[in-house]
C-alpha cells in the first residue's frame, strides 16, 4: 500500500488557496485518515526547489499544495521512479489537479485520496528541458496570457496593451510545424496529453497535435483560454494528428505556455512524448493505469 511509507507534505504559502489554516487542515485531514506522522512544510517560493528536492530523497508519497508552476516542478522532480504524487490546486488554472481530481478543492481531493489511493500513471511531454502533463500551447495566441494576468492584477490599462500586443504577433507570427510527416504553419500549435484530450483514451501513447489559424482576435483570445478544452475541433482550419514527437519551428522565440505556465522556447522546439512522466495517487474511483 502505497501510504505504508513516508509522507511528506510541502505548502506554498504564495498559492491562493494556502493560507494561515491551511497547514491545521492538512494535519487534520492526515489524523482523520490515520496518519499522525505526516512531515508538513510550509514555505516560500524561494525555498519551494529546495525543499522538494529534500522531500523527494526521503518520501515515498509527496503531497503539494500550490500553483501550476510548483506542481510541474514536483511532477518533474519526481519523475517515473520517484516518490507517488498528490498535486493539490492551489493556484489559479490547476491545469494537472483538475484532471486528475476534477474541480474541487484542496482539501476534498486529499480527503478522498488518502481515504481510497490508486495509482495513476501519468504520461507527458517534454521540450527545452521543460515538462508538461496537460497541454502545451506554441505561437503569439499564447501571449494572452499576459493581458489575463492583467486583468487579475487590477490593470485594466495594461492588460488592453498587452492585448494589442497579442492581437499583432498572433496576425503577423506564423508557426511551421512538423506532425509525423505532415508539414505546415499555422498562427498556434496545441500538444495535447492524453490526460486530458477529448478524443483519446488516457493510456494512449501520443499526444493529439493541433495546428490552429483562428482569423480574429476573438479566436485567438479563445485558443488561449480554452485550446485543450472546447469544440474547436469541428472548425475545418484545424490540422490534427496523433504524434509521438512534434517540431516547430519560427523565426524568433517562441512565446508557450505549458500547463498554464508561461515559457519561452528557442526558435525550434522539439516536443518528445513521455510515456510515464510520474505516478500520482488519485481517488480509486478516478481509476488508475
Amino acid at each position: 500500500m502505497a501510504l505504508a511509507g513516508r509522507v511528506v507534505a510541502v505548502l506554498n504559502t504564495a498559492s491562493g488557496s494556502c493560507d494561515e489554516t491551511s497547514e491545521s487542515q492538512a494535519r487534520q485531514i492526515f489524523a482523520e485518515a490515520g496518519l499522525d506522522a505526516v512531515e508538513i512544510h510550509v514555505v516560500t517560493p524561494s525555498e519551494i526547489v529546495e525543499t522538494l528536492k529534500a522531500a523527494i530523497a526521503d518520501a515515498d508519497v509527496l503531497v503539494v499544495l500550490g500553483g501550476d508552476g510548483t506542481i510541474a516542478s514536483a511532477a518533474s522532480l519526481c519523475g517515473h521512479d520517484g516518490p507517488y504524487l498528490i498535486p493539490l490546486p492551489g493556484g489559479t488554472m490547476n491545469m494537472l489537479p483538475k484532471a486528475l481530481y476534477g474541480g474541487g478543492d484542496w482539501q476534498a481531493a486529499l480527503t478522498a485520496t488518502l481515504a481510497a489511493p490508486q495509482i495513476r500513471r501519468v504520461s507527458g511531454g517534454e521540450t527545452d528541458g521543460q515538462r508538461f502533463y496537460c497541454a502545451a500551447i506554441f505561437g503569439a495566441p499564447s501571449l494572452w496570457a499576459d493581458a489575463r494576468e492583467a486583468v487579475r492584477e487590477g490593470d485594466l490599462v495594461e492588460a488592453a496593451k498587452r492585448a494589442v500586443t497579442a492581437t499583432r504577433r498572433s496576425l503577423s507570427d506564423a508557426i511551421a510545424y512538423e506532425f509525423g510527416d505532415r508539414r505546415g504553419s499555422a498562427d498556434a500549435v496545441a500538444v495535447i496529453c492524453p490526460l486530458i484530450s477529448q478524443v483519446m483514451d488516457g493510456k494512449e501513447a501520443a499526444f493529439e497535435a493541433v495546428a490552429l489559424d483562428p482569423g480574429t482576435a476573438a479566436g485567438l483570445f479563445g485558443l488561449a483560454f480554452h485550446a485543450a478544452f472546447d469544440g474547436w475541433r469541428n472548425d475545418p482550419s484545424v490540422t490534427r494528428a496523433k504524434v509521438k514527437c512534434v517540431h516547430v519551428l519560427a523565426h524568433g522565440e517562441i512565446p508557450a505556455i505549458l500547463d498554464g505556465e508561461k515559457v519561452e522556447i528557442e526558435r525550434h522546439a522539439k516536443v518528445t512524448f513521455l510515456p510515464m512522466a510520474f505516478r500520482a495517487l488519485v481517488p480509486a474511483a478516478a481509476g488508475g493505469g
